[in-house]
């Protein structure tokens, strides 16, 4: 072929031979640290309850003593890894594909592939200091290297950025950080307007070959982290950047059974408030908690560092085939 669906083709292929070479990397970093692959299920019974995630979802034609029929295609693979870490399994990881509805543009695709592992007895500092050396090795596939890495807090963040405490700001003060940004307000709530001055605002400005390291997040944004007492309570919770690109959202992970529940029947109240489906929480991963041991887990976009790789803003030139071609 010639000409610009040529050229087209060419970069999608060379971007599926540096995937591959992705692929063996991630596996001698962690064969290396003695940390496992698994295997785990794509089809639960139990979805996501998360408000700003929506599942897929299937129905089961085969034979009823199977168990429910409808079943949910896993939007990561965290709640089984976590019972496998219940069982004593020890570190592991995973790398395979997870699938999100609603989610398709040019950094997103329905269908994508996130790396996520485990490891016992850490804290989110030392498991982001893992993921840092990861990302850095990956940049050295295509010759780069980080310019900077940057560590700090979520509060020291927005400070440096606003000049006020994102833990105390009012909702007012936050809208009106956003600048010439225009959103509707409507139905957002102080948490929102927080998220949207890290997409908005803060994220476009992280320089490209930076990776930045945001630790300690507030208690209201701690999904399935430890929240550690004080004032203000926190989360104990990093993401990490590669540029703008967010990759990977890591955290201290939570334990306590009865806390996990409370949290999720908030996400379904929340659901139920905006008319979204209910996903039925996860029965399994609540029974497996209290066995799990103290650790750290951390899920990073594989699709999102191979455009960070690749210095492009199109996920679709990352894939075989994106969305709309499959």
């Amino acid at each position: 072929m010639s000409g610009q669906g040529g050229e087209d083709l060419g970069r999608r292929h060379a971007a599926l031979r540096l995937r591959a070479r992705l692929y063996a990397l991630l596996r001698g970093f962690f064969a290396e640290r003695g940390v496992t692959e698994v295997e785990t299920p794509m089809l639960s019974r139990f979805g996501n309850t998360d408000p700003n995630i929506a599942s897929f979802h299937l129905e089961f034609s085969g034979p009823s003593q199977a168990g429910p029929r409808r079943r949910w295609l896993r939007t990561s693979p965290e709640f089984p890894l976590k019972r496998l870490l219940a069982e004593g399994f020890g570190d592991c990881y995973e790398l395979g594909r997870v699938f999100r509805d609603g989610e398709a543009g040019g950094r997103h695709n329905p269908e994508f592939t996130l790396l996520e592992w485990y490891r016992v007895g850490w804290d989110h500092h030392r498991l982001a200091a893992e993921t840092v050396e990861l990302v850095r090795q990956a940049l050295a596939l295509v010759g780069r290297a980080p310019a900077s890495v940057r560590v700090l807090d979520f509060a020291s963040l927005y400070r440096e950025a606003f000049g006020f405490d994102p833990h105390s700001a009012d909702p007012a003060t936050l809208r009106a950080a956003l600048g010439p940004v225009e959103i509707d307000p409507a139905g957002l709530e102080r948490e929102d307007w927080l998220d949207l001055l890290m997409t908005h605002r803060l994220q476009p400005g992280f320089a490209r070959d930076a990776i930045t390291v945001v630790h300690d997040w507030p208690a209201a944004q701690c999904a399935l982290a430890r929240i550690r007492p004080g004032s203000p309570p926190l989360a104990e919770r990093f993401e990490l950047y590669l540029g703008p690109l967010e990759l990977a959202n890591g955290y201290h992970e939570l334990t306590d059974a009865a806390e996990q529940r409370a949290r999720f029947e908030r996400d379904l109240a929340r659901r139920a408030a905006r008319g979204a489906p209910l996903p039925p929480m996860d029965e399994a991963l609540l029974a497996a908690l209290p066995a799990m041991p103290a650790c750290a887990g951390v899920a990073l976009g594989v699709d999102r560092l191979m455009m960070g790789l690749l210095g492009t803003e199109r996920i679709a030139e990352v894939l075989a085939f994106d969305f709309a071609r499959a």
